[in-house]
């Protein structure tokens, strides 16, 4: 067990709920803690990537941000389910579509990560591992989406080391292999949920159709998007 508090998260044992939102944009997470949470405390502003614990419906529940790639989040999750005794991190993220029936403010819940990245090196197994979601919360998440009669899909999404690409028909050739959208984090929030025996998924909004030619603002992304929040936060 490492010394409480870690080096990225200055926070006592206790002070994190067993469930924890997690955005990219720590300004997210003070979005979500402002405006659905009650009796909030925040637990943590070590390099501006805030954490805040607070009650919803009665339940205990941490947001916490993640910083933007998979060696951000892969840091924050790391701690959170092996030093902070956290049980279930659910991604709140944006996404760029892949699949032609995406639109900007749908859903896309990853049932698994495709990526591109070799954060699997570390674990050294005798083949390619695929990250997957928590089957209960990929469960709830559907009936949450369902309830409050929200566009979504399930399948596959792409967690990719670069934003910016040289080859230009990457997103297509994951296109043919029924991948719905392009994120840059999923992938290692399940694999250390996995070597953790700990819970995740990935719940992401739309932002931006790059076959379409269609995109939200920086601004929209960190201020919208309520409708994943409500799903994920009916998972506490």
């Amino acid at each position: 067990m490492a010394k409480i508090p870690t080096p990225h998260i200055d926070a006592k044992m206790g002070d994190i709920a067993q469930t924890v939102l997690m955005p990219g944009d720590p300004l997210r997470a003070k979005v979500v803690a402002d405006t659905f949470l009650t009796n909030v405390v925040k637990y943590n502003n070590t390099r501006g990537m805030l954490g805040f614990t607070g009650e919803y419906n009665g339940k205990r529940i941490s947001v916490q941000g993640s910083g933007m790639g998979m060696p951000s989040i892969g840091i924050y999750s790391y701690e959170l389910y092996n030093f902070y005794g956290v049980e279930n991190i659910i991604r709140i993220g944006s996404a760029g579509a892949i699949n032609d029936d995406l639109n900007i403010g749908d859903l896309a819940i990853g049932m698994g990560a495709c990526t591109n990245s070799n954060f699997a090196a570390q674990y050294q197994l005798p083949g390619t591992f695929a990250p997957i979601a928590s089957y209960e919360l990929l469960k709830k998440a559907i009936e949450n989406a369902e309830k409050y009669g929200l566009n979504y899909k399930v399948g596959n999404i792409l967690s990719s080391d670069t934003f910016y690409d040289d080859q230009e028909d990457c997103l297509l050739r994951w296109k043919k292999m029924g991948v719905l959208a392009v994120e840059m984090e999923a992938a290692a929030l399940y694999m250390n949920a996995a070597r953790a025996g700990k819970n995740a998924l990935c719940i992401l909004t739309i932002s931006d159709c790059p076959f379409k030619g269609l995109a939200t603002t920086a601004e929209e992304r960190q201020n919208s998007f309520t409708n994943m929040m409500k799903v994920a936060l009916d998972l506490a």
